[in-house]
């Protein structure tokens, strides 16, 4: 009898333990809905896109946002300056920065 309470009790705490690890926490402040409050434009940032109001070709690789336009190179970054749960700061290819707010 002792040996099956011990068998159950590595049991359980295994499944415990493998149910735990396949959840997914991570969960990236980048995404979402972003609102610049200088000019009124919107930002979406998901999984694998990035779309601002001026509908130019963006995706996402990690935490950086990647773009091809207007003759550059053609993958040009953008780089994160602050983020955090309610604040985005980006500095855009052309040296621009662009603040947004949730």
């Amino acid at each position: 009898m002792k040996k099956f309470i011990l068998i159950f009790i590595h049991v359980a705490c295994a499944f415990i333990l493998l149910i735990v690890a396949c959840e997914n926490p991570v969960n990236s402040k980048i995404k979402g809905n972003w609102h610049s409050k200088s000019d009124k434009s919107s930002l979406n940032i998901t999984d694998k896109k990035f779309t601002m109001d001026d509908e130019e070709d963006y995706f996402i690789k990690g935490d950086t946002i990647f773009t091809s336009f207007k003759g550059n190179q053609p993958y040009t970054r953008f780089v994160i300056q602050k983020l955090d749960d309610h604040y985005l700061k980006l500095l855009g290819p052309d040296s621009l920065a662009m603040e947004y707010n949730r």
